[in-house]
């Protein structure tokens, strides 16, 4: 007797699995592997790339020695990428002497996905989240200053109040 046929369902139900599992252990490795080094990983996914017709890392390295986690390295064919390492920050970027050389893609934790490969544009992304930061810290002290001068406000009403009804 035939054995009954798998369906298309059950194979990309496994397949689907598969990869989350993967995943999991691509995430897991990923945490061993910056542990040592002592930094966060502050974005939930990314990608890096070097343009190996334009860079001149053999007479510089300055990428490699600005990275953090040692995620760049030197091999005989250029600059080369240790992506489990990699926690796309910039640093390289920013030290980086020719533009458009290195290029880097990285998505937040809320969903927006930044890309840039110029130092030009990594300070233009700094400053613009810096300011955004302290906007909404400004907001957020004004409401608590508001909130106390009212408080301040009826207390002195009260006392007011409480000598004049005397």
């Amino acid at each position: 007797m035939p054995s009954k046929q798998p369906s298309i369902f059950d194979l990309m139900n496994e397949e689907s699995e598969s990869k989350v599992d993967e995943e999991q252990e691509r995430r897991k490795r990923r945490k061993e592997l910056l542990e040592p080094t002592g930094t966060k990983d502050l974005f939930k996914e990314g990608k890096i790339s070097v343009n190996k017709f334009t860079c001149v890392g053999g007479q510089c390295k300055l990428c490699i020695k600005a990275c953090p986690t040692n995620a760049l390295y030197w091999s005989s064919s250029g600059v080369g990428i240790t992506e489990d390492l990699c926690v796309y920050c910039g640093a390289c970027v920013l030290s980086c002497m020719v533009d458009d050389c290195i290029k880097i893609e990285r998505k937040r934790e809320n969903g927006t996905t930044e890309c840039f490969s110029k130092p030009k544009d990594v300070i233009k992304l700094a400053e613009k989240i810096n300011s955004q930061k302290r906007f909404e810290r400004v907001r957020t002290n004004a409401a608590t200053l508001r909130h106390c001068y009212k408080e301040d406000n009826v207390k002195k009403h009260r006392k007011l109040r409480e000598l004049y009804l005397q």
